[in-house]
């Protein structure tokens, strides 16, 4: 846990994906996963927390239900959404959050 919340407090944003072994729509956000990471690269860090696992943290995160995502920077949550999305509407979600946080960010100084 300690480790997860060093991650999460980085100001690289970090895209947390709550999952379950046992539930096939988890596991077929794998490969599009692996591929946002790519197209990415150093811009935003992506983790899979297993829930049945790191209960402490999905009890923390309030996760009720998986794949749960979770875009995180500088230790806030930036976006959440629950439920399986496809490769774009995750892509989209990102890039939306990313952007209202530019625009805050600019609007603070």
């Amino acid at each position: 846990m300690s480790e997860f919340k060093e991650i999460i407090r980085g100001e690289i944003p970090v895209l947390v994906e709550f999952y379950a072994d046992w539930y096939t729509p988890c596991k077929e956000t794998l490969s599009y996963l692996d591929e946002l990471k790519q197209e990415y690269g150093c811009t935003v860090r992506f983790l899979k927390v297993n829930a049945d696992n790191n209960q402490d943290a999905t009890a923390k995160y309030k996760v009720l239900g998986v794949p749960s995502f979770l875009l995180f920077k500088e230790g806030q949550i930036l976006w959440r959404t629950q439920g399986v999305l496809s490769r774009f509407e995750l892509k989209q979600a990102i890039e939306v959050a990313l952007l209202e946080e530019e625009q805050r960010q600019e609007l603070d100084k």
